[in-house]
């Protein structure tokens, strides 16, 4: 017990971080890349919009089988596993010219990159008490400082070496900088007195009124409607930009400033979240990211649309780590990673949805107005369900 909250856990989570960082690529890479592609493959905006949904899907079976793996082999077996699996997705992408075959890679690189996003952030959660909630929205900013240094990147390496030497690049640095930083996480996660931390989270549960199984998959329909509200800026910021005329390093660059105010978001909300707890957390950020979409309807000018984004960024970033926060709260330690890998891993069936959607929404209005308000429609969805479970939640301290 006194390695958490300790100074190797802090060091722990840097590593996490760095992590989380570098195999965060394989989520941000097509959304820079997809004008490049769509042209070279010579395919619509929805077709190419399938290959991203293609690395969401992949992303959602990867966060699912990967929790799975760290709560029976660890951390270090599923990183490793991680990184070849990265590799391998980005250098095949590249050698085809067919959409299947290159969306079968997108399938791979998210499969792959998943372990570097819910698995962590399970895994960080075991080695802190007084300061989880900061600690867990820390370790979810791995994936938002993704977001916000390798758009730039991608979209230079794009510019000057073409998108396929770019894929074959990314696949070389993530084989070579992940498996070193894998290994720096061998030690296993403390003692968490397991028997008395899951009596606690089995009382608060059942307070709601819920069964395990009902809870879980309330959650996994909110992650599902806050990241299909969450992808239209994510991921077509930058064809959105590019058909307004004020081309795609404009995009790649709010993409890239969206993603870093997300980060001052994350860890905000982690404290807050250790003041208030998840779902509060959850609905305060849900109804503020409802907002950002609405200033979107109206922002078709560039100093409107990076206004807008700032504000995105600003308002969506504690979203995801809220979840993982409500499954400490409600369920036992042993589960963690499991249970943070099926519900984070639901919001990204929602980024899928959701890209997908706004592509098919583009091409038959010839506009993205009808995508955002589609994206609003569901971030009510998920505003609504926050909103249920304070009530129960509020209800049952109020009778206690």
């Amino acid at each position: 017990m006194h390695d958490i909250d300790s100074r190797y856990a802090w060091r722990r989570l840097a590593a996490s971080v760095a992590l989380s960082t570098i195999g965060g690529i394989g989520m941000w890479f097509l959304a820079v890349a997809l004008p490049a592609v769509q042209a070279d493959l010579g395919v619509s905006r929805a077709d190419i919009s399938f290959g991203y949904t293609m690395n969401m899907l992949g992303f959602f079976a990867g966060g699912v089988v990967a929790g799975r793996m760290v709560d029976r082999r660890g951390i270090v077996v599923t990183s490793v596993v991680s990184a070849f699996g990265l590799a391998s997705g980005f250098a095949l992408a590249p050698l085809t010219s067919s959409l299947m075959l290159f969306s079968a890679a997108q399938v791979l690189i998210g499969f792959s990159a998943a372990a570097t996003f819910a698995p962590l952030v399970a895994d960080v959660s075991h080695w802190f008490e007084k300061r989880r909630g900061l600690a867990v929205a820390i370790a979810a900013s791995g994936n938002y400082i993704a977001g916000t240094i390798w758009p730039p990147i991608v979209e230079l390496l794009i510019q000057d070496h073409g998108w396929r030497f770019s894929y074959v690049t990314a696949a070389l640095f993530c084989l070579v900088a992940m498996i070193p930083l894998a290994f720096t996480l061998r030690r296993r996660p403390p003692d968490h007195e397991e028997a008395r931390a899951a009596a606690v989270a089995t009382h608060s549960r059942d307070a709601l009124g819920l069964s395990p199984t009902g809870l879980q998959v309330l959650l996994i329909v909110a992650g599902v409607a806050c990241c299909v509200a969450m992808s239209m800026p994510q991921v077509h910021i930058v064809a959105y930009c590019a058909d307004l005329g004020f081309g795609v390093a404009r995009g790649a660059e709010m993409l890239s400033l969206m993603l870093g105010f997300g980060i001052v978001s994350r860890v905000a909300t982690g404290w807050i979240a250790d003041r208030v707890g998840g779902v509060t957390t959850l609905l305060v950020g849900s109804t503020l990211q409802c907002v950002a979409l609405v200033v979107y309807l109206f922002a078709d000018g560039l100093t409107l649309l990076y206004l807008a984004s700032i504000l995105f960024g600003l308002f969506q970033g504690g979203i995801v780590p809220s979840y993982a926060i409500i499954i400490r709260e409600y369920f036992p330690p042993r589960e963690a990673a499991t249970r943070v890998g099926l519900t984070v891993s639901s919001t990204i069936v929602g980024m899928a949805l959701g890209g997908w959607m706004g592509g098919v929404l583009f091409d038959v209005t010839g506009s993205y107005h009808a995508a955002f308000l589609n994206g609003i429609a569901w971030n009510v969805l998920n505003a609504v369900i926050a909103a249920w479970l304070l009530m129960r939640q509020s209800r049952h301290t109020a009778t206690a």
